[in-house]
């Protein structure tokens, strides 16, 4: 059932996403939108780069190449990463590749990173990123194996999804739970409001 829509915008709005998550936040908002995801492959981590960094930088280059295509759009892009030990995580290769990451991440603290550009409609750039903790249980080899056979870890970042099957990997949280799922959307709402793009429906 479609939700009742809480915000408008006073322009189109471009998500420079293939998400469904991400698509499913601005659809809980009732906001019209399309779908532009550039092509192409996805930039690469640079040698001493921090994770908070390249996920901006990776977000920031999305929404370029996606507000070029839309002017006088809003355009949001996002990128998110895994990162444990300094390390950034990306989607894993295999049901293998998968498995090794469940292990390394059980039983231990790790932080997920989304970095967000928004490009304004008059061309202006707003860009931020946010960090939340994320704490597994120490789950044995059997439930990770399990999880990894289900084939959802293939496309995310770190090989699980908060908002899917890999729910029970999580043993607690120290953060926003959206940034987690890829939108941290407290602080896309706030930047949007105090822009004037964004206000609730009367």
């Amino acid at each position: 059932m479609p939700y009742p829509p809480l915000f408008t915008l006073s322009c189109p709005l471009v998500l420079a996403s293939g998400s469904p998550r991400r698509r499913q936040f601005l659809q809980e908002w009732g906001l019209p939108f399309t779908v532009d995801v550039p092509q192409g492959p996805e930039p690469r981590p640079m040698p001493g780069e921090s994770p908070a960094a390249y996920a901006l930088r990776a977000a920031r280059s999305k929404g370029a190449v996606t507000a070029a295509r839309h002017p006088g759009a809003l355009t949001l892009a996002a990128d998110t990463v895994v990162t444990v030990d300094g390390d950034i995580l990306g989607k894993p290769g295999s049901e293998r590749d998968a498995l090794s990451m469940l292990r390394r991440l059980a039983g231990r603290t790790h932080q997920v990173v989304t970095g967000v550009c928004l490009i304004l409609p008059d061309g202006t750039e707003q860009s931020f990123s946010d960090s939340t903790d994320v704490t597994f249980a120490p789950w044995p080899h059997a439930m990770l194996a399990a999880y990894a056979r289900t084939g959802e870890p293939a496309d995310k970042a770190g090989a699980y999804a908060i908002q899917g099957q890999g729910a029970f990997l999580v043993e607690h949280i120290s953060g926003s739970w959206s940034t987690v799922v890829g939108l941290p959307i407290t602080e896309i709402a706030r930047r949007l409001a105090a822009a004037g793009l964004l206000a609730p429906v009367a």
